[in-house]
């Protein structure tokens, strides 16, 4: 695939992408996720590549939402999907669903949507997807234990690059092989040269070290799942509340990470935790094993009455003799049961099984007072228990990091399968909400809407009155003010916007036909100076003549002018568009001018105000074919024309109406 044929990305956005594992694959399935991975790629950006690529594959070239309205429209109905999605991920992937003119994207989105609807939003699913998100690459690790060595400068360069945990060392021979392996507790020689050598310390040859990760470098591997353990513990859980099919066992991925600390180290073995706890707890017990020896000294010292004859001490004077000699021959025994304690204690402070030798080695049996440890032996004991309990780690990190690495790539369709299906629980969850069909399509049908209600409007869904509509052609739509008019249009926009995103709209039912593009003119604040009303005209100028099958929405255009000139202007487009065989409705306050200058029978339609009620206004929110709607002056007139029957003034204002009609 050509990256930089996608829109929206250039040179340096297509060398990134093309990092990633399988980029063809996440720009076909819209994977926000996976595109984020790439350097420098935010979820967002993601997210419109992935727009972008969906385009092209589809032919897509042409811009739906032709105005600042049709795209607010657009921008509404994308909130509502998102407010209810739970993941992040989801509300991103959201933004590839877009109102598209290709009927193969909107097939493709439709299949898609169909399958989403029947999803059941189960609580306890949406509860355990709060916890889930994009696995994230360990970064900043550093094994200290191990290293790689290697007499290739590219095997070299290429091991540097590959294994960025571990330090790297060029030797020549193996003398410098055996020094480094007196530094660490693991060498890997990555050259068969090195194979059969006998050397002191664990030293292993591996030339194919980057194919044998798991047990290179396993705690790549543990720190990933470590690291993201919250989020496969919750994926997991999605994939059980919502009946989904694991890509694998579960209880094995629960198992392995049973096994994992938080900071990637293998728990829950004992002999591990046994040689841990002799390494950090050596000082304190040498020094614990001299207290327990001097405490027996000093208590048989002072328990027992030592008696030298003249000659014999003068004759170990005479021959240099010191305390240790006096302590020799008259406290032997008791020196030996106190050195003798002071090994036990250590031993078993320590929990030793197979280093007793250097513990014993610790405290001498040359008599002494006060005993004192043997630093050179304490010293080889620490190195032993270290250099055992980092092999131990080192097995076991193995070990568990080969049960998880047949893992490695399904734990990330698991992830992804719960993030996708946020984003169809997020389409099911809109349709139940606002009790959607999915539209049917049909060349020539227009608008035809059954049942309609709008979520935009600023009041509970189950209150909105039910909206019957169809446009065929052009229309006007007249009503009084406040009677619906504008969310009347709202309406149709949004039915068109979804249907052609290719989701279900907020209707009993809808029909339409599929087209190339849409303009939504929203109402204009005032009348619009020279230049304005001169950009205005050159707008709907490229709107009557280009191509395509267009469904036009204006609100109100009569404001932009003055009402005589406004009239005759609307007629002109109206006819414009009739010509070309568009889909209008324009809501105006003209109708009847506008009907009047207009060249063809154009059709009106009418919100009818039913009258007036304790001074409210109540209207039938279905627009009625054929009828121009009464004005609210028209309705008051009308109220004090029966309530007073006897003035006649009433009566011949309310004949001016009459004869507009």
């Amino acid at each position: 695939m050509d990256l930089e044929a996608i829109p929206g990305v250039g040179a340096k956005t297509a060398e990134r992408l093309a990092r990633l594992e399988d980029p063809e694959r996440a720009l076909r399935e819209g994977d926000v996720a996976a595109l984020a991975r790439a350097p420098g790629i935010t979820e967002g950006r993601a997210a419109r590549i992935a727009r972008g690529a969906i385009r092209r594959r589809h032919g897509d070239t042409t811009e739906f939402l032709r105005t600042d309205r049709a795209r607010e429209l657009y921008e509404a109905a994308l909130s509502l999907l998102q407010e209810r999605a739970v993941t992040d991920y989801a509300r991103k992937r959201l933004e590839t669903v877009y109102p598209s003119a290709s009927a193969s994207r909107i097939d493709e989105v439709r299949e898609f949507a169909t399958a989403a609807a029947e999803r059941d939003p189960d609580p306890e699913a949406l509860d355990a997807l709060g916890g889930v998100a994009p696995l994230s690459t360990p970064t900043g690790l550093r094994v200290r234990d191990r290293c790689l060595a290697t007499n290739d400068a590219e095997t070299y360069a290429s091991a540097k690059e590959a294994f960025p945990e571990l330090s790297v060392e060029l030797v020549e021979d193996s003398r410098d092989l055996a020094e480094l392996a007196r530094g660490y507790a693991t060498v890997v020689a990555l050259d068969e040269t090195f194979a059969g050598l006998d050397l002191d310390g664990d030293v292993r040859v591996v030339p194919d070290a980057e194919d044998r990760l798991e047990e290179v470098v396993p705690e790549r591997l543990l720190r990933f799942f470590a690291d993201n353990r919250a989020r496969l513990e919750a994926a997991a859980a999605v994939h059980d509340a919502a009946g989904l099919d694991a890509p694998f066992d579960l209880d094995a991925l629960r198992s392995g990470l049973d096994r994992l600390s938080e900071d990637g180290t293998v728990k829950g073995d004992e002999e591990l935790d046994r040689l841990t706890n002799a390494v950090d707890d050596v000082d304190a017990a040498v020094s614990t094993a001299e207290s327990v020896a001097n405490d027996r000294l000093r208590e048989a010292i002072q328990e027992r009455d030592v008696t030298i004859e003249g000659a014999d001490l003068l004759s170990l004077v005479e021959q240099g003799a010191r305390v240790d000699t006096l302590l020799d021959r008259e406290l032997a025994d008791e020196f030996e049961e106190a050195i003798e304690a002071a090994r036990a204690h250590l031993v078993d402070a320590l929990s030793l099984r197979d280093h007793v030798d250097l513990a014993e080695q610790a405290f001498s049996e040359d008599p002494t007072f006060p005993v004192e440890h043997q630093e050179s032996a304490v010293s080889r004991l620490r190195t032993e228990l270290t250099a055992e309990r980092d092999r131990r780690a080192s097995r076991l990190k193995a070990d568990l990091a080969a049960d998880l690495a047949a893992l490695r790539g399904p734990v990330e369709d698991l992830v992804h399968a719960a993030l996708e299906l946020d984003v169809e629980l997020a389409v099911s969850r809109f349709a139940r909400d606002f009790e959607c069909v999915l539209p049917e399509f049909e060349d020539g049908a227009g608008i035809d809407i059954e049942g309609g209600r709008s979520p935009l409007l600023d009041v509970d869904f189950d209150l909105v009155d039910p909206v019957d509509y169809r446009v065929g052609g052009v229309a006007l739509l007249s009503g009084v003010n406040s009677g619906g008019k504008t969310s009347t249009i709202d309406l149709v926009g949004l039915t068109v916007v979804l249907a052609q995103m290719g989701l279900p709209v907020p209707a009993e039912g809808v029909t339409l036909e599929r087209f190339d593009a849409l303009h939504y003119q929203a109402k204009s604040q005032g009348t619009l100076d020279a230049g304005a009303f001169e950009a205005t005209l050159r707008e709907f100028g490229g709107l009557v003549t280009g191509p395509g099958n267009r469904l036009v929405l204006v609100d109100e255009l009569e404001s932009i002018t003055e009402p005589g000139a406004s009239a005759r202007i609307i007629a002109g487009i109206l006819e414009a568009l009739h010509e070309q065989g568009a889909t209008a409705v324009f809501v105006s306050h003209l109708a009847g001018e506008i009907r009047d200058a207009t060249g063809f029978d154009v059709q009106v339609d009418g919100i009818e105000a039913v009258g007036l009620v304790d001074g409210e206004l109540r209207v039938e929110r279905s627009p009625v074919k054929g009828r121009l709607a009464r004005s609210t002056p028209e309705l008051i007139v009308e109220k004090l024309a029966e309530s007073d029957a006897d003035n006649d003034f009433y009566r011949r204002l309310l004949t001016k109406f009459e004869a507009d009609a």
